[in-house]
């Protein structure tokens, strides 16, 4: 309900909070107040953006405008991520196919308003990011939820369509909150089916770059029906920069230029520029994703040892710990350990609405001093 006595707001906007901007909010608040506070609550990297994109932007503001870029974004960029899937995955794309976008959250918007109707089917993991069923309800699209910390199988498709014919899965991989990394074999199988049932497949890889056991494989590999959603806020550090990017079929790039031209002109130019610049930048962001490595490891082996089950955390920078041992109530678990500790981590039901109050999420994406400490001060508030 809104607090305006003027204003109604729209049924579409009755959409759920995004809990952990919450937390973010409640966190900063206190440690505005002098509070020490550890953040593990929303996927941000505490390394700023690489070298060489802060040079590239420093050389672009040389007094000269800074003005729109063509609505599908700059013809550098979008070249330069067409050879990224070829170096990195041995896949060629046409950069037609490419669209530059505001983040990841601006390439949802863009592909859910070109790909479904209200009324739309589309399928979820849960858990996952909250985002994808509020953003697909302000939209009038109904979202089915594919249930498993470990993934989705290619059987809860077929069952969920056979159920009810699905327009659209929309499928993480990693994911968050778990880090659960689907096979190649997986994707393979679900991308197939999902061409065979004429179903809208969506793959999130938004946290490729980030795995530590076996690369991510693009779903591109195995469909060129697939519509391929990524960011460089993760692996490359530019979370306040609002850039990411889309790979649609063929064909169908006009489809996402008319509905950017009016929802956003043009990305951001000056992003555009830095994330060219970053990807060449390999040498420090490895270095970064090493540091993740380290507290992944400090934060699986605290928490098992403190008696918290995990799901895989095979990518991404997350652990998505089980909480029932100590709780049934993460929105007050969070709470207490927020107020109580200092420590701000993510209430499970930001991610699964209906089993999510016996889990809680960890960002590991900081620094690992910090990482031992919040581990320190858990088991502490824990009273092991």
């Amino acid at each position: 309900m809104s607090d305006s006595p003027f204003l109604t707001p729209a049924r579409r906007a009755a959409i759920a909070p995004f809990l952990a901007m919450d937390v973010m909010r409640e966190a900063a608040q206190l440690r505005a107040g002098g509070r020490d506070i550890i953040q593990m609550e929303v996927g941000a990297p505490c390394a700023g953006p690489p070298r060489r994109a802060r040079e590239a932007v420093m050389a672009a503001l040389d007094g000269r405008a800074i003005g729109y870029t063509d609505a599908l974004g700059q013809t550098s960029l979008r070249q330069r991520i067409a050879r990224h899937y070829r170096e990195t995955y041995g896949v060629e794309i046409d950069p037609e196919r490419v669209a530059v976008t505001t983040g990841s959250s601006g390439g949802f918007i863009m592909a859910f308003l070109a790909l479904f109707d209200a009324g739309a089917r589309v399928a979820i993991n849960c858990p996952s990011y909250p985002c994808y069923r509020n953003i697909l309800g302000a939209f009038g699209v109904e979202t089915v939820e594919l249930r498993g910390v470990e993934g989705v199988t290619p059987e809860q498709v077929e069952a969920a369509d056979d159920a009810r014919k699905l327009d659209g899965l929309l499928l993480m991989n990693p994911s968050n909150p778990t880090g659960a990394l689907q096979s190649d074999e997986s994707m393979r199988k679900i991308a197939q089916i999902c061409e065979k049932r004429g179903i809208k497949f969506i793959s999130d890889e938004i946290y490729h770059g980030l795995t530590y056991e076996r690369p991510a494989q693009t779903a591109l590999a195995f469909s060129q029906a697939a519509v391929v959603v990524n960011s460089f806020s993760k692996y490359y550090c530019m979370t306040g920069w609002r850039v990411g990017w889309l790979v649609v079929p063929p064909g169908f790039s006009r489809v996402i230029e008319r509905l950017q031209q009016s929802l956003a002109i043009s990305p951001p130019t000056l992003s555009q520029i830095a994330a060219e610049a970053a990807f060449d930048a390999t040498e420090e962001l490895e270095a970064v994703k090493a540091g993740y490595a380290r507290n992944r490891r400090i934060l699986l082996d605290a928490l098992t040892g403190m008696g918290f089950g995990l799901a895989p955390a095979d990518g991404a920078f997350y652990v998505y710990a089980d909480l029932s041992r100590f709780s049934d109530n993460s929105l007050e678990f969070c709470k207490n350990l927020l107020e109580r500790a200092g420590v701000a981590a993510t209430p499970g039901v930001d991610f699964d609405p209906s089993q999510g109050r016996r889990a809680l999420r960890f960002s590991y994406a900081g620094v690992e001093v910090d990482m031992i400490e919040a581990m320190r001060r858990l088991k502490t508030f824990l009273g092991r």
